[in-house]
């Protein structure tokens, strides 16, 4: 059954096509327009397919202009030419596609030096389609040493695992946890602790826990989890009960802005409970969608028997990854851009953005009409909502009336035990420049005196105002 279903009820409505868009003849062979759901039964010349294709994209929103994303939305040419290049090469064929191989082990090997791997050239991991991919990975690693350290108890009615997180975490761990039949267990937010607290987290470990994901920029806020505290609180579990929990670091964006921007900060594979990480090199990392990246800390946090080596194309090739077949562009051009820029680049791309995060943050606080709940000094992301005086609109109006001039802010409810906080989030990426904050700002400062006037939010159904994008 497929997901996603067409419209029901203009199955035959055909599209109107321009004369223009044929070849020489403007009007030879274009008696009618295709079907809009089921295959033509003839070709169309790719001119024609392609305005066709081409314009009904249109309506979609201006990337540029999408504030929800986290995923990066602008890359130089130079990187295009390249993924255009290797668009038709098949990342798995890696004994077909040897030096594309090559570079992704190179990526994999610069990412455990960055990430302060005790041995880098010791450290283990791989090329995903995106964060999601690389938690799967992850915490099926976690669940496979779980279970080799209780071969004598599992499975067993009593020895059920589970995963502890806070409720703050990306959906694709909810997923995980479902997919694979771990217990989720999340730790709830409370008054202005809007993420994981290191003691709630390590009071619902047990025997069965397989490990606790710690977040490096929640998607909900933009504030780093504290991962050094975590592990303390951790190591103090261990000391008291013997219970050796492992910590899974899911640093989908952090784990690209922190080695930058806050060096200092302890959060990677010195702490030495850090057994994996993620990242997404579409996100922070600076490349187009979709890559990521999972390492673990050395070959004993990765079970062997998880990796398969397959004789494929004439060759014995390791693979550990749910996907198979996928474009090798994505890995090229996180490459290309590590080359490009070096740490130095990163530095001065990060600190920009974050620039851009606080300066935005403060002139919108000093509209009057928001309080912030973040400020974009940890990821380059904020997070606000209506002044405690402010009864005449939400923020569900503000996000509907934002999207008027094609800007794309989400307005979201948080999870449990805060429901009743109800918030709009800016995510602010290499390409949003001080110049398009400056016309976003512009645009929302002509707003709100219409804001301001309604005699009471408009906003009927708020779970289907506007989505809540990761």
């Amino acid at each position: 059954m497929a997901l996603h279903k067409g419209p029901q009820k203009h199955e035959h409505r055909r599209l109107s096509v321009n004369p223009f868009f044929g070849e020489a003849n403007p009007v030879g062979g274009m008696t009618e327009a295709p079907p809009t759901h089921r295959l033509p039964s003839a070709p169309l010349a790719p001119s024609t397919a392609y305005q066709l294709v081409h314009d009904e994209l249109m309506l979609d929103g201006n990337s540029r202009l999408n504030l929800a994303t986290f995923v990066t939305t602008w890359m130089e040419p130079q990187a295009g030419v390249l993924m255009a290049e290797c668009q038709d090469k098949n990342m798995i064929d890696k004994d077909e596609y040897p030096r594309t191989a090559e570079l992704e082990r190179r990526c994999v090997a610069m990412l455990a030096d960055l990430w302060n791997a005790p041995d880098p050239s010791a450290a283990v991991g791989c090329s995903t389609t995106g964060s999601s991919e690389a938690c799967m990975l992850a915490g099926m690693a976690l669940k496979r040493r779980w279970m080799h350290r209780n071969a004598d108890r599992y499975p067993s009615s009593g020895a059920r695992p589970n995963l502890v997180m806070g409720v703050n975490v990306q959906v694709c761990w909810e997923k995980f946890c479902t997919f694979w039949e771990v217990e989720a267990r999340q730790v709830p937010m409370e008054g202005d602790r809007y993420h994981l607290d290191p003691r709630a987290a390590a009071e619902l470990c047990d025997e069965n826990t397989i490990g606790v994901v710690g977040i490096l920029g929640s998607t909900f806020d933009g504030s780093y989890e504290p991962i050094a505290d975590l592990c303390a609180a951790l190591d103090d579990l261990q000391e008291r009960t013997g219970l050796d929990v492992p910590v899974h670091v899911d640093g989908a964006s952090g784990g690209m802005v922190a080695p930058f921007l806050d060096e200092d900060l302890a959060w990677d594979f010195r702490l030495p409970r850090v057994a994996s990480i993620n990242a997404s090199g579409h996100k922070y990392g600076l490349v187009y969608p979709g890559v990521g990246w999972a390492l673990w800390r050395d070959k004993e946090a990765l079970p062997e028997e998880l990796v398969f080596r397959v004789n494929y194309l004439g060759g014995d090739m390791p693979t550990f990854a749910l996907n198979f077949s996928r474009p090798g562009a994505q890995v090229v051009a996180q490459y290309y851009t590590f080359l490009r820029l070096g740490r130095e680049g990163y530095r001065a791309v990060q600190q920009s953005t974050r620039d851009v995060a606080r300066a935005l943050a403060e002139r919108i606080e000093a509209l009057g009409d928001f309080r912030l709940l973040t400020r974009g000094d940890q990821l380059p992301v904020f997070a606000f909502t209506t002044a405690p005086d402010v009864t005449s609109y939400d923020v569900f109006d503000v996000s509907r009336r934002l999207r008027e001039g094609g800007w794309l802010v989400p307005a979201y409810t948080f999870p449990p035990h805060r429901e009743d906080l109800s918030v709009l989030r800016i995510v602010c990426r290499n390409g949003f420049s001080t110049d398009l904050a400056d016309l976003f700002v512009e645009d929302l400062t002509r707003l709100l005196p219409e804001l301001r006037r309604q005699p009471h939010p408009l906003t009927q159904d708020k779970q289907a105002a506007t989505g809540f994008h990761h």
